[in-house]
């Protein structure tokens, strides 16, 4: 993936949950797994994936009234208009211009273009709210589209910034470049192997449509060894220790959660006349489960 990602600096204590999480986590254990609606039924080839998983551990459906703030219990926002390290355009608000709930149960993360020019969206992480080592990350999302469109759901890990990205370590869920409406990335970014040198593959839309049209689901499967990505309950690529040549494995550790979509970029090239603004990154839900 032809990117580099830089993060402003925060300190990051090391835990599992923050304490209003770990009390849900722990009422949701002892009640049932959710299941994970909107997916389109695992086919037999496919049913050990979507079998693996767990006891859901922790999930936001996003519920609430529209133009509510998502739920400050989980989510932060991060601001600013720096370029974060790739070039980008946007200005990351806090505003509910930005970001809000739609009332439909759907977090909306809105790119808009302002009247000066200028770009402005928003950045959500659970960055000491909610983290997590190993276990099934997926959200069910409809992702905006067109040229210098960027949108993301990825981690980073809980020893950032005391530990510097790229050794703490990235997971890129899901990135899409807006140009490529019927391919989405799945990508690992650690020592040696970061920016354009991540490791991982991409996934075609399998009916050659388009991935901005409909929601879908998009995970990984994480465990000590290996970490395997997939969409709509069908993985695509699977990664292990092994796989890096040798390079550090530094995917031992609790994960925070972001969801964000980012305007231009190296990678995704920048809007022209051809991009049209708003555009929207709908989440019906982002959920953790035991595997």
């Amino acid at each position: 993936m032809h990117h580099r990602r830089s993060h402003s600096a925060r300190r990051v204590p090391v835990l599992v949950a923050a304490g209003a999480v770990a009390a849900t986590a722990a009422l949701t254990l002892t009640a049932l797994t959710v299941p994970r609606g909107g997916a389109e039924p695992a086919s037999p080839d496919n049913a050990a994936l979507a079998a693996a998983s767990g006891a859901l551990v922790w999930s936001d459906e996003f519920d609430g009234p529209a133009g509510a703030a998502p739920d400050p219990a989980n989510w932060n926002h991060e601001t600013g208009d720096h370029g974060w390290g790739n070039g980008e355009l946007q200005n990351y608000t806090d505003s509910r211009e930005n970001s809000a709930l739609d009332g439909n149960g759907n977090l909306v993360i809105t790119a808009r273009q302002e009247a000066g020019g200028g770009y402005t969206s928003a950045r959500l992480t659970t960055q000491d709210k909610v983290e997590q080592a190993y276990g099934r990350f997926e959200a069910r999302i409809r992702i905006p589209t067109g040229q210098g469109v960027w949108p993301a759901f990825w981690m980073l890990g809980d020893n950032f910034p005391e530990t510097p990205w790229p050794d703490s370590g990235e997971i890129d869920i899901m990135e899409n470049v807006g140009h490529e409406p019927g391919t989405v990335h799945g990508t690992v970014h650690g020592p040696g192997y970061s920016g354009a040198n991540g490791i991982g593959a991409s996934y075609g839309h399998p009916r050659g449509g388009a991935f901005t049209d409909d929601f879908h689901v998009y995970a990984v499967e994480w465990t000590p060894d290996s970490i395997t990505w997939s969409v709509d309950d069908v993985p695509f690529n699977t990664l292990t220790p092994a796989d890096l040549g040798g390079r550090t494995w530094v995917y031992d550790h609790a994960f925070f959660v972001i969801l964000n979509v980012a305007v231009g970029g190296a990678w995704p090239g920048y809007p022209d006349e051809t991009t049209r603004f708003p555009q929207q990154m709908v989440v019906d839900y982002v959920r953790i489960y035991d595997l």
